[in-house]
């Protein structure tokens, strides 16, 4: 049995070298609001939800992104309605949520 039911992990890397990375396209924000939201809905903790910052998915072009593990889905996301649905239909409903599937 996993710890969690869903871990989260956001890249937050920062590319030195100036090529994109998911943290130019937001995601830190994102993350932030991930874990506010996570955390006001009471589901945090062992056999709920864990949001960590993850390091460089090697996916950047692909991003921004987030895994949820232990499902092993991908996400790619661009606002707080995506983080919402994500919240609402994967963590909430154990639906993926299709349109943001990487």
């Amino acid at each position: 049995m996993n710890y969690y039911q869903h871990h989260v992990f956001f890249c937050l890397n920062i590319r030195e070298d100036g090529e994109q990375c998911c943290t130019q396209m937001g995601s830190e924000k994102l993350f932030n609001y991930m874990k506010s939201k996570i955390k006001s809905l009471d589901i945090r903790g062992k056999g709920m939800v864990r949001v960590n910052r993850g390091g460089c998915f090697d996916r950047c072009s692909e991003g921004p992104l987030l895994v949820i593990y232990p499902q092993g889905i991908w996400y790619r996301f661009i606002d707080e309605k995506d983080i919402d649905e994500i919240i609402e239909s994967h963590i909430l409903a154990g639906n993926s949520v299709e349109r943001l599937l990487v």
